[in-house]
């Protein structure tokens, strides 16, 4: 019999054992690992502890993501990046969301993809700062030349703040969550830094003891 110890030495763990950048690759473009797809009405996380991903919950909606949600592996959401939203003092404390526009219909989910870096929501979520970055597929052929938020049509953002505002909606109860705050892709590249900070403030003495131990 296998040990979980086992097994996790053999599947590299999605957020702690992946890198945000590639080799040499440009300061925007990024790799992201993809909880959930625009057909899921299933609302999928990753589990921490074993770099499986899990249901978290059935969505009591009926809305789905307007485009593919991920993260990015090595960040976390926790002082440095509530620094970027006065009105809060905390972050929600996860690796920080990202949001993937694709021209193709990507079906599935638990993969990593390439992607550029182009804007962002700033999404405060019952007093925490949450981000959503925005991203476009690396090389896609209808979103690959996109920049900036500004070149995408501003119908694209309005669906994913739409998305963010309901999605935790039940009837009779008041959430609050603030979505109003669109940014461009240079104080993306700002929330991102943060919570690369963040990463390293709170995790980053997993990789010197697994340094340690080479």
């Amino acid at each position: 019999m296998y040990s979980n110890r086992d097994f996790n030495r053999w599947r590299r763990h999605p957020w702690h054992g992946l890198h945000i950048r590639a080799d040499e690759a440009p300061e925007d473009v990024l790799q992201v690992y993809i909880e959930m797809t625009p057909d899921d009405v299933v609302k999928y996380e990753l589990d921490k502890a074993s770099g499986f991903l899990m249901v978290d919950r059935p969505q009591r909606t009926t809305s789905s993501p307007p485009a593919l949600y991920g993260f990015l592996p090595r960040t976390y959401c926790a002082e440095e990046v509530a620094k970027m939203c006065p009105s809060v003092e905390v972050a929600d404390g996860d690796p920080l969301d990202i949001c993937v526009f694709s021209e193709r219909h990507i079906t599935r989910a638990d993969i990593v993809l390439n992607a550029r870096v182009v804007g962002g929501i700033q999404m405060i979520d019952d007093g925490e700062a949450d981000d959503k970055i925005i991203a476009v597929l690396e090389g896609d052929n209808i979103w690959g030349d996109v920049k900036d938020i500004s070149d995408l049509p501003s119908i694209k953002t309005e669906r994913l703040q739409h998305y963010f505002s309901t999605y935790k909606m039940i009837p009779g109860k008041d959430i609050e969550i603030c979505v109003d705050h669109v940014y461009g892709r240079d104080e993306a590249l700002r929330v991102i830094a943060a919570a690369e900070k963040d990463y390293w403030n709170h995790y980053g003495h997993l990789h010197e003891q697994a340094k340690a131990k080479e």
